[in-house]
């Protein structure tokens, strides 16, 4: 099946800027998501050092294992929870003091909502940090839930590794925190995409499809034999050019109409091609017959018969209208100044082609006499005015 030229255009408009959406949230994604760790991450690291401090302010001293209990000068750490709750308290951080790898003191909690003392690190944790003496920063299992942690070795006197001090950060939370930036983002977006869509559709309807259709519309009925199917756009763009083009193959075809009707001896006394404004206005084509009429001799001195009211005593060439001269007559008159032939056929409701064979007929019989003017570029326009 054809699409039209309309969903052609839709697609063609709406289609990157869809892709170029979805390109851009997936990047805006990534990227924060990327933002969002290395954050939390720094978070982390930071808590860290601020647990130590207070760690060091509140408790003087090396840290010493004694008979396998964790001290701190001369504080008792293992099951101390006023310590690592106040730490948790300023930082909003998960807090573990560990023993070698086991849970000493901390605020994590199991399933049945009891602190995890006594239970175990990752083991890859263990390594990094207990057997290299390396910072551990990054995601971890505590306690069968997921935290972005940071972990770093407790040393004694001697320097020897004994324990871990830990801080961390659901990775429940962030990852809400996370999504919601994602789904305003993503909200945005939608918005935006909706918006352009409905001005490019907005802008392709008023300023492409609606003259096209104008102009096809006018075809089809110049098809049927109607020829006053000008249409009326002011765009200066390539369409408004088709449109012009057309108004010259109507007036073309008017104008050939009316050889046409010469050549084979028909009278047309009546031709009437108003320019069509728009849709709900009728279509005036007239076409009468020539009346052969008696008329007295006093309508002689009256060439055009507008005082007599009396028919031409004169023979109009073939394709003129008496009604339509004595229209077109009377508006030069009315007007009083020099005028195009564009202008009056404007004024009669005529083509261009139309009025100026009338003009030119009155200009032969002494009814109007005609100046020249003459412009910057092109060929010098006649102006008409009664005399």
């Amino acid at each position: 099946m054809m699409r039209s030229l309309k969903q052609q255009l839709l697609f063609l408009v709406i289609g990157p800027l869809i892709l170029l959406s979805i390109i851009g949230t997936v990047i805006t994604v990534a990227y924060m998501k990327d933002r969002a760790i290395l954050a939390t991450d720094t978070k982390a690291r930071c808590d860290l050092a601020t647990a130590e401090e207070i760690l060091n302010l509140m408790y003087p001293g090396y840290w010493e294992e004694r008979n396998g209990i964790l001290y701190k000068g001369d504080t008792k750490i293992t099951n101390n929870f006023a310590v690592v709750d106040r730490i948790a308290e300023l930082t909003g951080d998960t807090v573990t003091i560990f023993l070698g790898d086991i849970r000493t003191t901390t605020t994590v909690r199991e399933k049945n909502g009891q602190r995890a003392i006594g239970t175990r690190v990752s083991s890859i944790v263990s390594t990094k940090v207990l057997k290299n003496g390396e910072l551990y920063l990054g995601e971890a299992n505590v306690v069968g839930q997921m935290y972005r942690t940071a972990y770093k070795p407790i040393r004694d006197a001697n320097g020897k590794i004994i324990g871990m001090l830990y801080v961390g950060i659901s990775k429940k939370l962030s990852d809400e925190l996370l999504h919601k930036s994602l789904f305003t983002i993503v909200g945005i977006t939608v918005i935006l995409t909706v918006l352009v869509a409905l001005i490019a559709w907005y802008f392709t309807q008023r300023v492409i499809i609606g003259p096209l259709q104008e102009i096809t519309k006018s075809t089809k009925e110049l098809a049927t034999g109607q020829l006053n199917q000008k249409v009326e756009i002011a765009s200066k763009n390539e369409i408004g050019e088709l449109a012009a083009a057309f108004n010259q193959m109507v007036e073309g075809m008017q104008s050939f109409a009316m050889h046409i009707a010469r050549v084979a001896g028909t009278e047309v006394n009546t031709v009437t091609f108003p320019v069509r404004q728009s849709s709900s206005e009728p279509n005036l084509v007239q076409v009468k017959p020539a009346v052969e009429t008696n008329f007295p001799a006093s309508a002689k001195n009256d060439p055009i018969g507008l005082d007599t009211g009396y028919p031409l005593p004169v023979e109009l060439p073939k394709g003129l209208n008496e009604a339509t001269l004595k229209q077109i007559l009377a508006f030069i008159e009315s007007e009083n100044r020099p005028m195009s032939a564009e202008e009056i056929g404007e004024g009669v409701n005529l083509t261009r082609v139309t009025a100026r064979r009338y003009l030119e007929f009155l200009e032969q019989i002494g009814k109007v006499e005609v100046e020249q003017k003459y412009g910057t570029v092109g060929r010098p326009v006649k102006l008409y005015k009664s005399k």
